[in-house]
């Protein structure tokens, strides 16, 4: 035999290191297992030697007179069945020591009987039995709560103090929850507690726990540990507890009031990172709940007028834009199943917003009478399980937002004054950022108003043009700039596409596009050379003080098939022919319109019939990434691949060379053209 076992963490084994050797019927070594080798520094050839090879033979032995240790050892295995005691033994080093032994007779195969013998250092014995009695002694007569907790937190040993703490036995202990026997004030908090302890090994020392005990308010001290159990199962708890109400008083508050302003210091980190309203409210939720209260909603009131100046004696309309709750059902069907809440006059919200604090109120028939209206949500409501709400406004700059509803079970204490007091603190800074949500998107709803307004609504038509064309904002904040498309029937049958883009992003990027734009429509009607009109362009954006902005300008004349092409700085033209071949037409000179002092120059090209052009703008083809030569050409592949019609290549361009929002405003026009036959 020569395996060996590992004690299991929690043992005595890890603690007491045991020597296993096998003596048959002639005293020799039959068995010598990985433990003897380490106690008594022999390794496997003390296999068959005598026993007596592991005694010191110079004082005499317990035994008859003349008789070896070893010989006596074994002797009182086989006569007596069981034996233990102490021997001194040698090691292989010469020193000398005490050790314990216990020996027992096993039967063999062949019938034989082999005494086994267990042997450890009688110093390490001695220091677990201390240990052991240590304890014992502890907890019969510690004056302070002593506990043990399983994996699942159950009590599994504790002392007759803690049980009087609790006004229970400590067999009516044995199995149960702490959380459940406590009764603390936040049982959620405390079972965070102890999972943290059990779970993390996360020790914890004076740690101050509010409990209701005999319908009075006390206060525990918890100090808790984990404790190693065998092998394969999770960790349990060992802890100290101590009554620390009458001294503690003060610390208790002190201990709110500090996680009272933890919470405000989280919510003030948490709300308010965007400029969207509903994760702003979202924001304030997750701040609330379940630190703060058991179930949170927050209200937006449905103004139909500005200036928006409340008025208590007319019902109040809201949008319900964000809640959650810890609660089980019908909780969540409470918090999330409206998204539109009237109030009459006289409610429990037009009395908060009166006086524009926040206010505690009970859920109780004069509640459920005077604020809500449908008797579904009463019902649903009462069985919710809260107890009590505080309301708290909404303002900001003067103007009520909304507002926002905390809720706790019967589980947690009501609401206090100092909770109000952080509701309004918490409300106040939410309000603000709300606000500036708020503002932020009218801006942006002004700002897509005007963009609207300066793109085209429709674009020229025909029997030889045929258009599809994409604009997708930049992922920046105005989610407006300056680029720009048209397409305009100009005389003589011809059609002009134009494609531009001012430098820059926001209002002024898209007032400045706008300009440009009507003005290369109004110039485009009168037929111009397309070097000319890039000319009457540029002087327009030097008196408009517009420093830079790239166009490209197609005069197509389907009579002929022929094209006049001018740019003035802008990324190249690609035309695919019917085949599938991809030209890039680039080689055409200009500078950005705004510089002034340099010509315009028009290049004329064929096109076959059934060709598709391809105009866009840098925000397509050019990234950080990726550099704009880099970017046209991979347009290319993907624009010689497609297959299908104008509208699905358009999006499977955007698909292809756009891998999110872009960084920059992108437009893309493609236009198949025909030739106008019978001339």
């Amino acid at each position: 035999m020569r395996e060996r076992l590992s004690p299991e963490p929690g043992t005595l084994l890890e603690h007491v290191s045991v020597a296993v050797l096998g003596i048959d019927g002639r005293d020799r070594i039959c068995f010598w297992g990985p433990g003897a080798r380490d106690l008594f520094g022999h390794d496997e050839a003390a296999l068959t030697q005598p026993v007596d090879l592991l005694f010191d033979q110079r004082e005499p032995g317990p035994g008859p007179p003349g008789t070896p240790v070893g010989t006596y050892l074994a002797d009182q295995g086989r006569t007596r069945g069981y034996w233990r005691g102490r021997l001194p033994v040698r090691h292989r080093d010469g020193s000398v020591f005490d050790c314990g032994f216990r020996v027992f007779t096993i039967t063999g195969v062949d019938g034989g009987t082999v005494v086994m013998a267990l042997a450890s250092r009688s110093a390490e014995l001695d220091r677990v039995k201390t240990n052991l009695a240590f304890v014992d002694a502890l907890f019969d007569s510690c004056p302070i709560g002593l506990v043990q907790l399983d994996e699942d937190l159950r009590y599994t040993h504790l002392n007759r103090v803690l049980a009087d703490m609790d006004g229970i036995t400590v067999e009516e202990h044995i199995g149960r929850r702490m959380p459940d026997v406590m009764a603390p004030r936040d049982p959620a908090g405390l079972e965070r507690l102890l999972r943290g302890v059990a779970e993390h090994g996360r020790s914890v020392v004076g740690h101050l726990v509010p409990v209701r005990h005999a319908e009075e308010e006390r206060v525990r001290s918890l100090s808790l540990f984990p404790l190693s159990r065998a092998i394969g199962t999770p960790a349990g708890i060992g802890g100290v507890v101590i009554d620390v109400t009458d001294r503690e008083a003060a610390l208790v508050e002190a201990a709110e009031s500090r996680a009272r302003l933890e919470l405000l210091d989280r919510a003030t980190a948490r709300i308010g990172t965007t400029l969207d309203v509903g994760v702003t409210a979202g924001e304030l939720v997750e701040a609330a709940v379940p630190d703060f209260a058991d179930a949170a909603v927050v209200e937006l009131v449905d103004w139909k007028n500005e200036p928006e100046i409340f008025d208590p004696a007319l019902p109040l309309t809201t949008r319900r834009i964000a809640s959650g709750t810890v609660l089980p059902p019908p909780a969540g069907e409470l918090v999330g199943g409206v998204d539109t809440v009237q109030y009459p006059p006289g409610s429990s919200i037009h009395r908060m917003l009166r006086t524009g604090r926040p206010i505690a109120v009970p859920v109780d028939s004069d509640f459920l009478t005077s604020t809500v209206l449908r008797e579904d949500r009463t019902r649903v409501l009462l069985e919710s399980g809260l107890s009590g709400l505080l309301i708290a406004p909404l303002i900001a700059r003067g103007t009520v937002q909304g507002l926002t509803v905390f809720g706790r079970s019967a589980a947690r204490l009501p609401f206090t004054e100092q909770d109000l007091r952080l509701a309004a603190e918490l409300s106040a800074r939410a309000a603000l950022c709300l606000d500036n949500a708020r503002l932020y998107t009218r801006v942006q709803d002004i700002s897509l108003t005007l963009q609207r307004a300066l793109l085209p609504t429709s674009l020229a038509t025909g029997p030889y043009v045929e258009i599809a064309h994409r604009y997708v904002p930049g992922s920046h904040v105005s989610l407006v700039g300056g680029d720009w498309y048209d397409a305009i029937n100009v005389p003589g049958g011809r059609v002009a596409l134009v494609v531009g883009d001012v430098m820059g992003h926001g209002v002024p990027a898209a007032a400045a596009m706008g300009s440009l734009r009507i003005t290369a429509r109004t110039l485009a009607r009168s037929g111009p050379d397309p070097s000319e009109l890039l000319a009457e362009l540029d002087v327009s954006a030097q008196e408009a003080g517009i420093e830079l902005a790239t166009c490209l300008y197609i005069d197509y004349d389907p009579g002929t098939g022929r094209a006049r092409i001018a740019s003035a700085g802008h990324p190249p033209l690609l035309v695919r022919s019917p085949d599938g071949r991809v030209e890039t037409v680039g080689d055409i000179p200009g500078v950005p319109l705004g510089v002034g002092g340099h010509p315009f120059h028009t290049t004329e090209i064929t096109l076959p019939d059934g060709a598709v052009l391809a105009l866009y703008t840098d925000g397509l083809v050019e990234t950080r990434d990726r550099g704009i030569d880099e970017g046209v050409a991979a347009a290319a592949a993907v624009l010689g691949s497609a297959t299908d019609g104008l509208e699905e290549t358009a999006d499977h361009l955007l698909f292809q060379l756009l891998h999110g929002p872009p960084g920059d405003d992108t437009v893309l026009v493609l236009a198949r053209v025909r030739h106008r036959r019978g001339r």
